[in-house]
């Protein structure tokens, strides 16, 4: 009974940090939305402005994040279960938004800064919130194993409106190019190349935050079940 009580009092503490982050995701998806309809950053290579900036997985995954967020709150204070699903998906896009600047474009283009602006939240703050609110997070039932998949597809179907919008429309120039994550300077080869690594990074990502999900969940007590009611 006191082992059944010490659960549920740690089910619920997770709850409210989980609401108390997902607060603070949703505050910070404003703050960065709010400055990214303002002119574009000074320094950052990126000369979109406005609405403009949406053409960027790292403000779309951003966005899609803090929207998810929100639907999350509203569902926790009507009592309605969240499909555990949609946060491994917005915590992916994010998770890699933080990985790809951190690891690729902020190296690649080291006279930019990729932390400046709106992207100080994109590229940083919301990420990394948003991560740490889904190690956390608490789940009835195990994330089965095929929502990682799920999740890089995210991935998949932008790389294929982004090859799509550089076939119909051209490459372009700097900086009005369409190539605006440089992803093609070493030609189409190296860009598929990049495309297979973005996807298998993607997948990566998602099966190492549900893992890390499960542990976590693991060390605290409260080990979900597996979709069929068995604890695997």
């Amino acid at each position: 009974m006191k082992k059944e009580k010490n659960e549920s009092t740690g089910r619920d503490m997770r709850g409210n940090i989980s609401l108390i982050f997902n607060i603070l995701i949703v505050a910070f998806t404003i703050t960065g939305t709010v400055i990214m309809l303002g002119k574009a950053a000074k320094g950052t290579g990126l000369t979109s402005s406005g609405l403009e900036n949406l053409k960027y997985y790292t403000v779309l995954s951003n966005e899609f994040c803090g929207l998810v967020a929100l639907l999350w709150i509203v569902c926790r204070l009507l009592k309605i279960k969240f499909p555990a699903v949609l946060k491994l998906i917005a915590v992916t896009g994010v998770a890699l938004t933080f990985f790809m600047v951190a690891c690729f474009l902020a190296p690649m283009y080291p006279d930019m800064n990729m932390y400046a602006g709106g992207n100080f939240w994109f590229h940083l703050v919301v990420p990394v919130t948003a991560m740490a609110e889904f190690l956390l997070l608490k789940t009835d039932t195990k994330i089965p194993f095929k929502a990682t998949f799920i999740a890089a597809s995210s991935s998949f179907v932008y790389g294929i409106c982004y090859v799509i919008n550089i076939l119909i429309n051209g490459m372009g120039k700097w900086p009005d190019t369409n190539d605006w994550y440089g992803f093609l300077n070493w030609g189409y080869f190296i860009g598929f190349v990049i495309f297979v690594c973005t996807l298998l990074l993607t997948w990566a990502v998602a099966c190492l935050l549900r893992i890390l999900n499960l542990l976590i969940a693991t060390f605290l007590g409260s080990r979900p079940k597996s979709a069929g009611g068995k604890d695997k």
